[in-house]
């Protein structure tokens, strides 16, 4: 048996491996199946409900808007002047009727173009992680049990051992993402065909929707890579998540705090989590409202700084480049022991 298909089946059948798997699709699964609850297709007995407590609610403003100009001009017989009430009880008029719509009373919808996008965030950050995960603990449990000692021992080429059993986690996580994609769009659009709306569809949504989907299975394995790297530099699993944790709590939260001290601009376009929104949703437009604080006289438009998708794939890059190949790196120079 080659080593990459002894390295695949290790993957597949660590426990870890599936535990991470099932997880993450149940915590996919559960927000689909609150998507579905949530939602219900308007059909014409919602429209003629939603009509009703329209005029419902139009009709209950008109009798508090009578009852108050009626105390109104009862107090105003009485010489009370107080500044509950206009000087001209007249001016307490009802509101007109179209300013309560009847679409203001519709239930929630799933319309497909307009709200599957916003998923497609929470589909990539979940096979992230679960991508994380795998890769850390695939190559961290193998340096902490010795397993990789012995592997070298009758495979010497550590470079090519190490990058085989990187290729063999992003196969499996490659088939685990698409397939996971592929059911996450068939799901939604099961959820908008009975209970939204799939109208609007056109070959360029379509494709829209196809790419920011293939951002997200490239993010989960970006994020598999370098789990996988900080793993290995570390020799133990330990290594990627108190390095994701030290990143997060650290690097995040406390710079965001800092920033927001020393009121820098556009705090978010120093923060991870906005790249990868940039690099799934294919852009981010971020807004600074400081000059319109310290000019708050007139009309303001505030600043605005656009972040794409080859903002983020340029760190992704550089991420992999200096992980990665620390990684081949450390295998190589350093002493396997």
């Amino acid at each position: 048996m080659s080593l990459y298909r002894a390295e695949l089946r290790r993957l597949v059948l660590r426990r870890l491996t599936r535990w991470a798997t099932v997880l993450g699709l149940a915590v996919l699964a559960t927000v689909a199946v609150g998507v579905f609850l949530s939602n219900q297709k308007i059909d014409d007995a919602a429209r003629a409900k939603a009509q009703v407590a329209a005029e419902q609610y139009w009709q209950q403003q008109v009798r508090q808007t009578e009852e108050l100009r009626a105390e109104c001009e009862q107090a105003a017989a009485r010489g009370d002047q107080s500044d509950r009430f206009p000087p001209d009880c007249s001016q307490i008029s009802p509101p007109p009727r179209d300013v309560y719509p009847a679409e203001q009373y519709l239930p929630t919808t799933f319309d497909f173009r307009a709200s599957f996008g916003q998923t497609l965030m929470a589909l990539a950050g979940i096979l992230a992680l679960v991508g994380f995960v795998v890769g850390s603990s695939f190559v961290g449990a193998e340096w902490n049990t010795g397993g990789m000692m012995t592997m070298l021992l009758w495979r010497p080429k550590r470079v090519t051992v190490l990058l085989t059993k990187l290729a063999a986690l992003l196969t499996g996580l490659l088939a685990l993402a698409v397939t996971t994609t592929v059911l996450w769009f068939g799901s939604f659009w099961l959820i908008a065909t009975t209970r939204g709306s799939t109208e609007g569809m056109t070959a360029g949504a379509w494709q829209s929707f196809a790419l920011a989907g293939l951002r997200g299975v490239v993010l989960a394995l970006v994020a598999a890579a370098l789990g996988f790297g900080l793993a290995s530099l570390g020799r133990h699993t330990a290594m990627a998540l108190g390095g994701a944790v030290g990143v997060v709590v650290v690097g995040q939260v406390g710079l965001g705090v800092l920033l927001d001290l020393i009121e820098a601009k556009f705090i978010a376009a120093w923060l991870l989590p906005t790249y990868v929104q940039a690099w799934v949703e294919k852009e981010v437009v971020l807004q600074d409202w400081q000059l319109c604080q310290r000019n708050p006289f007139g009309p303001c438009e505030p600043e605005t700084l656009t972040l794409t998708w080859q903002h983020s794939s340029g760190l992704l890059v550089v991420g992999l480049v200096l992980i990665l190949g620390g990684a081949c790196w450390a295998i190589r120079r350093r002493d396997i022991s």
